[in-house]
């Protein structure tokens, strides 16, 4: 998983209470910082046109209302050494999400995980640095947890990410 700050895995939406509805300017800022999270407030205001002062604000309730879960840096897999990339479908025994979910928090070279509705429960993305770890993984880690009962595996050839930013 990443080490971004935010939410521990199975805990999104257990707060309670929602953040209040994106305004323009609430959108513009996520778009600008989306395409770089590493500007600086003074330049986020100017491209969204607010004083320095009104977007400080706005980034500190959007991390404060849990819309903005942290800052980190866009690492490309295959340039770090994770050249084998696939995505794993678990069936698990019913009511075992949580401790499932713990244990492949644990599980290095899982990078992402979903609950799913549909035919399979769980969905991750490994990346590994080859073929012989991918393997590992799937075979001796995932499977080896309890409440898996099943495993299919896709092998991913070539990915991008989508071309539009949905706070445009």
């Amino acid at each position: 998983m990443s080490q971004e700050t935010g939410p521990t895995p199975g805990t999104a939406g257990e707060t309670g209470r929602s953040a209040g509805p994106l305004d323009e300017v609430d959108r513009r800022i996520l778009h600008e910082l989306v395409r770089d999270g590493r500007l600086s407030i003074r330049t986020l205001a100017e491209r969204v046109h607010v004083s320095r002062t009104n977007a400080y604000a706005r980034v500190e309730r959007l991390l404060r209302d849990g819309v903005i879960t942290g800052f980190r840096a866009q690492v490309a897999p295959e340039q770090a050494g994770l050249g084998t990339s696939a995505y794993i479908a678990l069936t698990i025994q019913q009511n075992t999400w949580r401790e499932v979910s713990a244990e492949l928090a644990r599980v290095r070279y899982i990078e992402h995980v979903a609950l799913l509705s549909g035919e399979h429960d769980v969905l991750a993305l490994v990346r590994a640095p080859d073929n012989a770890t991918l393997r590992d993984v799937v075979l001796d880690r995932v499977q080896g947890i309890a409440g898996v009962l099943s495993t299919r595996s896709w092998l991913v050839f070539e990915e991008f990410d989508g071309g539009q930013n949905p706070w445009q």
